[in-house]
């Protein structure tokens, strides 16, 4: 369980809070130009765009979560239990694993438009990075300071969808939250009229009683709409400090507390971290569950031609 959503204020900022029941051993990467890229069925990059993101590091390889790359380009993956299908590999199709996509995507795409194009020959395979790292069930957003897509790769194959919207949470597949988010076009952050009847004197006796009826358990629905509603909404000064700030209240506002959401084996899913990476500059901003304090970690003070990457725990970064 997992939200993520854009935000374009002088700069392009983009982010997601984590919801898992534990921890995967995430640590903030950087991935510079000349590190190497394997992928399962296709040629490896050798050279190729830097990014920044969460990861877990196995043998030596970053499995992403989300990153952004040096040219403002980011992705992240969110759980899609039920939906995600992956497939056999085919001769006519470029065959990417589905943990290979994002860095297949940020290590040669500038824009979505760059991604759209090599998207269309794609096929996401079954294949494990080990067979006891078994592929997560995933669908992914992609976005740049101009559009956003999603990505899901169900049992008819691979979908694009662009996402105007610029959120995405998790089940039902994407159609279906765009759908339900005209169930809300009623909800206004303004201070509501009386229209239930001009036979009656009616007036609200509080303020923010424009959104009543805003969703807010932790589903996937209701967080997409309650995360859609509010980056449509927030004023932000544009400068950095208020624009990261704002950004993570919203995520804050969709934030799973431990003991509050109980999965179907009775663990409890929680927000490990929130990230919000100002993806003009590179700085990756992120909280834990334990350090609520807003860290950073800039990937331009790093040297990015190198060919190894650069790993450091939560607990390393710069205080904001």
């Amino acid at each position: 369980m997992c939200t993520s959503f854009t935000y374009l204020n002088n700069d392009f900022y983009f982010g997601r809070n984590l919801d898992l029941d534990c921890s995967f051993g995430e640590q903030i990467v950087i991935t510079p130009r000349n590190f190497p890229l394997p992928f399962a069925e296709t040629k490896t990059l050798n050279s190729h765009f830097a990014y920044i993101g969460m990861a877990t590091i196995i043998d030596h390889m970053p499995l992403y979560a989300e990153a952004v790359n040096e040219k403002g380009l980011g992705m992240a993956g969110l759980q899609f239990t039920g939906n995600a299908v992956y497939h056999k590999a085919k001769n006519d199709k470029v065959n990417i694993a589905s943990f290979e996509i994002i860095p297949w995507i940020l290590g040669q795409c500038q824009h979505v438009q760059d991604a759209k194009k090599l998207l269309k020959d794609v096929n996401i395979i079954d294949t494990a990075f080990r067979p006891q790292v078994p592929n997560s069930p995933l669908h992914w957003i992609l976005a740049d300071k101009e559009e956003c897509i999603v990505i899901e790769s169900v049992k008819d194959g691979l979908k694009i969808y662009d996402n105007p919207i610029g959120v995405l949470t998790n089940n039902p597949e994407f159609p279906f939250h765009q759908m339900n988010l005209t169930q809300y076009l009623s909800l206004t952050k303004d201070y509501p009229n009386n229209r239930f009847s001009s036979n009656l004197t009616l007036s609200p006796y509080a303020n923010g009683m424009g959104a009543f009826g805003l969703p807010g358990d932790a589903s996937s629905p209701s967080r997409f709409v309650h995360t859609a509603f509010l980056k449509h909404n927030l004023y932000s000064d544009g400068s950095e400090k208020d624009n990261v700030h704002q950004f993570f209240r919203v995520l804050n506002q969709v934030a799973m507390i431990k003991g509050s959401v109980l999965t179907e084996n009775n663990t409890m899913d929680y927000t490990i971290y929130s990230s919000c990476i100002n993806a003009s500059k590179g700085i990756y901003y992120y909280t834990t569950y334990q350090q609520p304090s807003i860290c950073y970690v800039d990937m331009h003070r790093y040297p990015l031609d190198e060919s190894s990457f650069f790993a450091f725990d939560l607990q390393k970064g710069d205080l904001f």
